[in-house]
């Protein structure tokens, strides 16, 4: 719901900041996980463990991209043992892919990394403005939520 209180430039203004410290993050944790994967095929396989196993179709629906480049993220993640491909019992001429244990393994790593990194972050901050990151985060949860129903 958007505020009454605040004026069309304010929440413009609002937006603007939140957008560049979100990419800002955002970068800053891609620099902390290592240069393992690509943001691209690390998000391919977050959603495979999330999601899987699933058609490159519904890879390429959910990561927002075309069949062909979900194919080509498939491709390179079962090159490196991260995915695997099993035949769909519902059509013989697509593919399931599934995550692997080096798939998961991976994942945890770099997660461990970007998390040690924001508590890092987090201890040298006031509890007053951990407080309000924490509210903030739900804020965020709840807009992406109120997103996904759209």
């Amino acid at each position: 719901m958007v505020s009454t209180t605040r004026g069309d430039e304010e929440i413009i203004e609002t937006a603007s900041r939140l957008r560049l410290a979100i990419a800002r993050t955002a970068r800053r944790l891609r620099q902390q996980s290592g240069t393992e994967l690509t943001a691209t095929l690390t998000a391919a396989l977050a959603t495979v463990e999330q999601h899987g196993p699933l058609t490159p179709s519904e890879l390429a629906t959910i990561e927002h991209v075309k069949r062909p480049t979900a194919t080509r993220l498939v491709g390179r993640l079962e090159e490196q043992r991260l995915v695997q491909r099993t035949a769909d019992p519902a059509d013989r001429r697509s593919f399931l892919v599934g995550i692997t244990a080096e798939g998961r393994a991976l994942l945890r790593r770099l997660r461990k990394r970007k998390n040690a990194y924001l508590a890092k972050r987090l201890r040298e901050l006031d509890p007053a403005d951990v407080a309000a990151l924490e509210r903030a985060a739900e804020v965020l949860e709840r807009m992406l939520e109120t997103e996904r129903r759209l």
